[in-house]
């Protein structure tokens, strides 16, 4: 998996995109435009990462979305319901943008993150922040800290945000006072991560609401499901509805230079290069996960049918010393997964150091579980000191 990111990240480089980093918060501006980078944690708990993957970054407008689970969890659909819409806006991210109920179009724009993160229950601006800080840690798996800097400077320059909370604050839909609303926000969207981050919290959602890595049930299944909807139809900006059509992942990109992406059930993706497009999405990153969701079959409406398990059977000879696990069905990123997990356990256990991977009953192989498997024969001699054979009798590797 991380081989074939680092495939993706070559291939994006050699196109030579161009894009403008972030430069009206002008912390922002400071970023390498050059840095580059993919991570995706499974729902298993398991992480591939390529490119400047140790790089952090502020987590900015992806932050929304997860602000937006919170609140959720604390107030309950109907409140956060009456304070905000859930319909795209098709307009800039800091775009006036409130319907006929006078309500924010949707959490994921600014005028609606501002409102809500004044939902999140707290005595103060600073309590407020705190909360948001835990809950998104939770999502993360660690502890989250605001670049303070980068807070600073999008307060110093956050006019227009506070413009959008004194008009929510108007039509009452503002949970705060305008000073305890946006002066959290800013510090939410200063959160530094990098790409493994991203990955985690994504996979989170990915997982029904349960953290991966820490078992955590950060949010409830409902939740994440809601979630992960509003990511479909607004996490891009106004293109959203053609990230939709071309990608069919829930994302969110924040104007740091990073996407969080989510294959539901299956695992989040973190992706990170600052230059921006005329929407504010990451130029490399869009174009980056565009080619994951088409070389990997992420789409949305593109779910293939999966057995219970991916192994039929498994034989173990000792004359042989070799294991036998005989594979069925459609082989997917999941499945391979669990395959080569699986026979590291089984030749651990059994002290055997040949591996027969029969896939006389297996009807597909997805790309990136093709690679996958692959990866397994490759590292096996090198890394364990096991050989693994492949039994292919139909050619499904390689057609």
């Amino acid at each position: 998996m991380s081989r074939a990111f680092a495939t993706v990240i070559n291939q994006v480089r050699a196109q030579g995109l161009h894009g403008r980093v972030a430069d009206y918060i002008p912390e922002l501006a400071k970023a390498d435009p050059d840095e580059f980078a993919i991570a995706a944690t499974s729902v298993s708990g398991h992480t591939y990462q390529a490119g400047d993957s140790a790089s952090r970054f502020t987590i900015q407008s992806i932050s929304k979305a997860f602000t937006y689970a919170l609140a959720l969890q604390a107030c309950g659909i109907d409140t956060v319901l009456r304070h905000v819409g859930v319909e795209p806006s098709g307009e800039a991210f800091n775009a006036i943008s409130f319907d006929d109920r006078h309500r924010p179009a949707n959490p994921l724009i600014n005028a609606g993150a501002v409102v809500t993160t004044s939902l999140i229950p707290a005595a103060t601006g600073d309590e407020r922040f705190e909360r948001i800080r835990a809950g998104l840690s939770e999502f993360a798996g660690r502890q989250l800290e605001a670049d303070e800097t980068v807070a600073a400077s999008e307060s110093a320059t956050g006019d227009r945000n506070r413009a959008l909370a004194m008009l929510a604050r108007s039509h009452g839909m503002l949970g705060s006072t305008v000073d305890d609303a946006v002066e959290p926000y800013f510090r939410q969207c200063a959160l530094l991560v990098d790409c493994s981050d991203l990955a985690v919290m994504g996979a989170t959602l990915a997982n029904h609401g349960e953290n991966p890595i820490t078992g955590q049930q950060v949010v409830s299944p409902t939740i994440a499901q809601q979630v992960l909807s509003l990511m479909s139809s607004c996490g891009m900006y106004d293109r959203s509805g053609q990230w939709l059509f071309e990608v069919g992942m829930p994302a969110k990109s924040g104007v740091g230079g990073g996407i969080v992406a989510v294959a539901p059930g299956e695992y989040g993706i973190g992706v990170y290069s600052p230059p921006l497009d005329e929407a504010g999405n990451s130029s490399r990153g869009v174009v980056a996960l565009r080619t994951l969701a088409q070389e990997f079959g992420l789409h949305l409406f593109n779910h293939p049918d999966r057995p219970t398990s991916p192994i039929a059977g498994m034989v173990n000879d000792h004359s042989a010393d070799t294991i036998t696990l005989h594979l069925r069905g459609t082989i997917d990123f999941i499945a391979a997964e669990q395959v080569a997990y699986a026979a590291a356990e089984a030749l651990h256990e059994a002290g055997r150091s040949m591996l027969l991977l029969d896939l006389a009953d297996v009807t597909a192989i997805t790309t990136v579980a093709g690679r996958l498997i692959s990866d397994l024969c490759e590292d096996a001699g090198t890394a364990r000191a096991w050989r693994v054979i492949v039994r292919d009798p139909a050619r499904i590797m390689t057609s």
